[in-house]
């Protein structure tokens, strides 16, 4: 039995880590947010954003298998310069900013958990030993930290449970989607779905694949994609189960206790305290330090990629900082500038904000460019699109316009 554990542990790859990353602090705000506000009405959007992330991610994961490259070289080479320079343009302050709102969110939780740590010092620290660990360790190593981290999630499976629930509720509110025509109710949909589903996930899931298939050194076959497929779809599968729990957590406490006013992980956390006990406060607020080391070095690490890409630096987590410099350098300034946001002031909810709306802008067109390239016989070859990965991909992509257009609307 521990001998099959190890084998499937070994199996688990990039899909997982994407995944799980996208829990990060700021989606678990925006889950925490969904459940206070509205209770157990968004609890369907679990069950459909999973074909829609699996979609999106297993052609991001299948160029870069198919190419040996980064999404960020495809679109360089077969695309006009201008609209790649175009997503940096876009990317690069939205990714900053997430990385930014993590590091903010880990440091107000670790002064709740740790009163005598002043919540910057703590930000600090996390900072420095996140930039170490890039620099140390080889890409085998991190992925082996990250895989570890996905663990952390687990906790947010637990917490629902420390408090009585309706079985019946749940069931209802989990398979019959609910809708409310109002500014409130489409701005959260708009928000868990650009939370969900985010562009820098894509670059990120692309190089990853990448980077597995240099160290594995095999030869892409259809059995390498179905290994591929399968894992993505565990991935997908985990990050919407633990979204599912953490709506879960914040509707059948938060919400049955007029806690409605959430904005921030730290909000979350105090809120639960009081309500579902000590231990509910501290599962949760270990899951939410756990999720940002764990999405922190997915952002910096999928703007490096595109960065050094663009620019024809070398790249990857396996090079020493000497052999890779631009790529690291990059990486450390994304973090760096993360970090000033706490300095500066800015208010993690309000940066959240922001880059929710450049994701939820620029997503629709990465989403299309993706579906181009997967149906591209010249750039893919044999490993073309299959109807049904293309019917979920062309609903993502109506679905993600029309919440860009909603957003723009509503604001």
């Amino acid at each position: 039995m521990l001998s099959k554990i190890k084998r499937v542990w070994r199996k688990i790859g990039p899909g997982f880590i994407t995944g799980s990353s996208d829990d990060d602090p700021s989606g678990i705000a925006t889950y925490t947010q969904a459940g206070a506000a509205f209770g157990l009405h968004t609890l369907w959007t679990a069950w459909l954003s999973f074909p829609l992330m699996v979609a999106i991610q297993e052609m991001c994961a299948r160029i870069g298998l198919v190419q040996q490259k980064g999404l960020t070289s495809v679109i360089k080479k077969y695309y006009p310069r201008w609209l790649l320079y175009l997503i940096i343009f876009i990317s690069f302050p939205a990714i900053t900013l997430n990385i930014g709102a993590n590091i903010a969110a880990i440091g107000a939780v670790g002064n709740m958990l740790f009163p005598i740590i002043h919540p910057m010092l703590f930000s600090f620290v996390v900072m420095i030993l996140l930039m170490w660990s890039f620099i140390k360790f080889s890409y085998r190593k991190i992925a082996g930290i990250l895989k570890w981290l996905c663990l952390v999630l687990l906790l947010y499976i637990i917490v629902p449970f420390l408090v009585k629930q309706d079985l019946r509720n749940i069931l209802h509110h989990t398979f019959l989607p609910h809708f409310e025509f109002t500014k409130e109710f489409l701005s959260m949909l708009v928000a868990i779905l650009g939370t969900t589903i985010s562009p820098y996930l894509f670059f990120w899931q692309a190089n990853m694949e990448e980077e597995e298939m240099l160290h594995r050194k095999v030869i892409v076959d259809k059995q390498i994609i179905s290994e591929m497929q399968t894992e993505i779809k565990g991935g997908m599968f985990y990050s919407v189960l633990i979204m599912y729990f953490i709506t879960l957590t914040a509707g059948s406490v938060l919400y049955a206790n007029d806690q409605r006013n959430i904005e921030t992980v730290e909000q979350a956390a105090k809120a639960l305290l009081p309500l579902s006990g000590h231990n509910a406060y501290l599962l949760f607020s270990i899951g939410i330090i756990g999720t940002g080391l764990l999405s922190i070095p997915v952002l910096a690490g999928s703007l490096s990629y595109m960065m050094a890409e663009t620019f024809n630096w070398s790249d990857g987590l396996d090079k020493k900082f000497h052999q890779a410099k631009g790529f690291y350098i990059t990486m450390i300034i994304s973090i760096l500038i993360g970090f000033s946001i706490t300095i500066i002031g800015i208010a993690p909810i309000k940066a959240l904000i922001f880059t929710a709306m450049v994701y939820g802008l620029v997503s629709p067109v990465l989403i299309g460019l993706i579906l181009h390239i997967c149906n591209s016989k010249q750039i893919m070859g044999s490993y073309t699109n299959n109807k049904q990965t293309n019917f979920w991909g062309i609903l993502c992509l109506i679905i993600m316009l029309t919440s860009a257009l909603l957003m723009l609307y509503l604001y």
